[in-house]
């Protein structure tokens, strides 16, 4: 691979709202990456819980060639093939009625946002506006899901933000208890905080939430963007909980590598959004659904899931060694192939120079904020991968508690 384009051009040339790793990616196979220079990496980020069949699938390419040779894209005047099979399969395999598919995962929780106050509007006045969230969660970077999130540095600078917004503490029963009333159209929650540190909803959260939305007219919705697709051992988390939402957004996962997001939603919800009342110029193309519906029609197997389940634990096994012979962490959680490591308190807020240490040698971690290490690998990554990771990771660990 040529040398030409060097990392300075980031700076030089691509609006600064990244800080990219120093060196290229420009291959990768499997959980296996490469970069300008040959050097090989282990993935254990998977593109941020995105390439859940590893990186350049078979499957997947074939389905996406296939594609390319007869539609490519056509317009929201038309509907296609590929896009009416998805949908018959992720409306057969949840709880939902209707699906709407966009490009992102901010752009289908900004459907789900929208159609819940556009139903609480028709159905109930004008009053009823309200939408609870919580703090720490993450849901997208448009000016509406920013301020639904509840993560102040993300939306501050963009004053005057969307109003009737409230942020209250996670698994907290009785706060919510004491907050919601009629005037609240929704709430929403991810069944485990991602960016905000992999925390993990409690049982009787969701329940409450559930019985609380019925007992006041509201909507909810379950962001699923990052728990979604295999992700926790089950196609959907909702599954495990029993706790069924009104709307569930899905993104990251559903295309594995190939961007395609959806909004799933109840029959009764879904009337609310007629001609002209939302719509997208990409979302539910030929190729995305094309991908997408191989996706799942391989994710969406019990033997597949169960392989989540027992790399889940492999994974904390491993995690759990290491923890022993250099106690960097005060807690390890999370479900299926979605964990969090936290820093113990010496070491809190740096969890980026972990990441970086463990980049250079060999290794792909994520963050979830400063003081978690995150692994979001592939669904179907393999043994021996698994293994050379960790001896990778051993090695960053070395070099972090002597530097």
């Amino acid at each position: 691979m040529s040398k030409t384009i060097q990392r300075s051009w980031f700076d030089q040339y691509m609006v600064p709202c990244f800080s990219p790793a120093p060196f290229i990616p420009v291959r990768a196979e499997g959980s296996r990456v490469w970069d300008q220079d040959g050097k090989g990496y282990i993935d254990f980020a998977g593109g941020i819980a995105v390439n859940v069949l590893g990186h350049a699938n078979n499957e997947l390419k074939e389905a996406l060639s296939a594609q390319m040779e007869n539609l490519w894209h056509i317009g929201n005047g038309y509907t296609n093939e590929p896009v009416l099979k998805l949908a018959q399969a992720l409306v057969e395999s949840t709880f939902a009625d209707k699906v709407f598919f966009c490009n992102s995962g901010a752009e289908a929780n900004e459907a789900a946002l929208k159609i819940a106050r556009k139903y609480a509007l028709d159905k109930y006045g004008s009053h009823k506006n309200e939408i609870i969230s919580f703090e720490n969660s993450f849901h997208g970077r448009t000016l509406f899901t920013v301020t639904v999130g509840g993560q102040p540095k993300y939306s501050q600078d963009f004053a005057p933000l969307p109003q009737q917004i409230t942020h209250l503490p996670y698994n907290d029963i009785e706060t919510i208890k004491a907050h919601i009333s009629e005037k609240t159209c929704a709430v929403i929650v991810e069944p485990i905080i991602g960016e905000g540190g992999i925390i993990l909803a409690d049982q009787a959260f969701l329940e409450a939430l559930r019985e609380l939305c019925d007992q006041h007219q509201a909507l909810l919705i379950f962001d699923e963007i990052q728990t979604g697709i295999g992700r926790t051992g089950y196609l959907y988390a909702y599954e495990e909980t029993g706790v069924e939402p009104d709307i569930l957004t899905s993104a990251k996962g559903l295309g594995g590598g190939f961007p395609i997001g959806a909004m799933l939603v109840k029959q009764h919800i879904a009337e609310v959004f007629q001609p002209g009342s939302h719509g997208t110029t990409f979302g539910g193309n030929p190729l995305a659904a094309a991908v997408a519906h191989k996706v799942l029609s391989i994710v969406n197997q019990r033997e597949f899931l169960a392989g989540v389940q027992a790399r889940h634990h492999e994974f904390i096994r491993q995690m759990s060694t290491l923890n022993q012979r250099y106690p960097l962490f005060s807690e390890i959680r999370g479900k299926g192939l979605l964990l969090g490591a936290e820093l113990e308190k010496k070491y809190q807020g740096k969890a980026k120079t972990l990441t970086n240490i463990a980049a250079e040698e060999g290794l792909i971690a994520l963050i979830a904020g400063p003081d978690v290490l995150r692994f979001a690998p592939a669904l179907n990554i393999e043994q021996q991968d698994i293994n050379e990771g960790f001896a990778r990771l051993e090695n960053a660990f070395k070099r972090f508690v002597q530097e």
